[in-house]
């Protein structure tokens, strides 16, 4: 399941809810109007129902008159509450939470508590960007980050040589990383370490959810001083985090073999499309859940590392430039399509259960939007997302928005400290970016 927070600047008592609702999030696709039910030889459906909205809208209750401060432990608390707690099945899979107390960053917070059967994070990103307007001028689209790369074509010579070697290393990579894949997912597990409990039932754990935000422009100072991505980058930061954590929980474990699993997205992104064409046949972004995910070793902290920092991103690069330059993700989306397919969503569902059980942590991420968005006139200062009950202690999600790298950690609460870890993620950030500008 899948939580989106949005942090609002004014206060929310007058947020026209049902009617926002009925209105507007309703129609933008069948299933949240649907619940699932047994089919034919045991596959499940989308059927549609009556929806009554009052059971979907909750409202907590705190204690008045309390401090920013106080309002932040109770928002916290609340969210490891509503993670835990199982959306009905007898009613379609999505919730909101309406927190109306201030807090440090917002004067009040919305959540949407969204299962993963609707769509995955680039669906349903886009189903709540139908939600939402631009703040300053409603009637001006919405716009996203460009994609550049940083490589140059080559024009050169040796270039047809250059890319009979990179065919060849493409297949090299591809047998060996897709091979690794079905290996990490079904058997091959890793060990117990300060960011893995390895504990059976993890999934059904509270959890602790701790947010932060960098600046775009910072990381792009430090993308263009190494000539790699922006995505090169936010992976060295949360590598070196995640390292400096470990090492500052349980020195002799900080270097045990750990494996981070990268979600992507399979679709040819352009760019978030209408609902309207998501959800036509054959779309070429559809809606639903397309996506696959990649193994990646996180990279030891030694000496070296520590006093120069800028590794872990260039190590990440050459992690995520010899995954790229195989089909292995092709095929591992491939290989969900057709286990969906052919044994049904409960089959994929185990596979990809495994398969996050067996890894360390992972990592996903989502574009958002340029300007700041409206909600119903309300401006949103803050946008968030999270996975929870994955069989993990530990599952960074970042998103662009309005100038800010957005990360949201959720970790297993009671093993891991949040507050330790967001520390360290931002010491991370730090080192390297003083690294980079000097």
């Amino acid at each position: 399941m899948e939580d989106k927070a949005q942090k609002k600047e004014i206060p929310i008592d007058d947020l026209p809810t049902l009617s926002l609702l009925k209105d507007v999030f309703l129609p933008i696709n069948p299933r949240f109007s649907s619940v699932m039910v047994g089919g034919e030889n045991g596959a499940k459906k989308w059927k549609r129902v009556e929806v009554n909205l009052s059971d979907h809208i909750n409202v907590p209750i705190f204690p008045e008159g309390k401090s920013p401060e106080f309002y932040d432990e109770c928002l916290n608390d609340y969210l490891s509450k509503i993670a835990m707690d199982q959306l009905p099945q007898s009613r379609p899979l999505w919730e909101i939470h309406i927190i109306k107390y201030p807090t440090s960053n917002a004067a009040g917070n919305i959540v949407f508590k969204l299962h993963h059967a609707l769509g995955d994070g680039f669906s349903l990103m886009g189903a709540l960007l139908s939600c939402l307007q631009r703040a300053d001028n409603p009637s001006i689209p919405l716009t996203f980050p460009s994609r550049q790369s940083n490589t140059n074509g080559d024009g050169n010579e040796d270039s047809i040589s250059r890319r009979l070697a990179q065919i060849f290393n493409g297949f090299f990579n591809t047998v060996l990383d897709f091979g690794w894949s079905i290996l990490k997912s079904s058997f091959v597990e890793d060990d117990p370490t300060p960011i893995r409990s390895g504990d059976d039932g993890v999934e059904f754990r509270p959890i602790a959810i701790t947010t932060m935000a960098f600046s775009l422009d910072d990381i792009k100072k430090i993308k263009a001083n190494l000539q790699v991505t922006v995505n090169d980058v936010i992976t060295g930061i949360i590598f070196l985090g995640t390292r400096l954590y470990m090492q500052a929980t349980n020195h002799e474990l900080s270097n045990t073999e750990s494996t981070a699993l990268v979600l992507l997205n399979t679709r040819n992104i352009g760019g978030y499309k209408s609902i309207k064409d998501m959800i036509k046949p054959n779309a070429e972004m559809p809606w639903g859940n397309h996506f696959a995910f990649l193994h990646s070793s996180i990279p030891n902290l030694t000496k070296t590392e520590f006093s120069n920092p800028l590794n872990f991103v260039l190590k990440a690069q050459q992690l995520i430039k010899k995954k790229r330059n195989s089909a292995a993700v092709c095929l591992t989306g491939r290989l969900l399509e057709a286990l969906t397919k052919f044994k049904g969503p409960e089959a994929t569902a185990w596979y990809i259960h495994g398969t996050l059980k067996n890894s360390s942590m992972s990592i996903t991420n989502l574009i958002g939007p340029v300007e700041q968005m409206a909600l119903a006139n309300h401006p949103i200062s803050g946008f968030y997302f999270n996975v929870v009950g994955a069989p993990q202690s530990l599952v960074v999600t970042t998103v662009s928005y309005v100038g800010k790298l957005r990360v949201s950690v959720g970790v297993e609460k009671g093993f891991m400290d949040p507050c330790k870890f967001k520390s360290c993620i931002e010491n991370a950030f730090q080192m390297i970016f003083k690294a980079a500008v000097q």
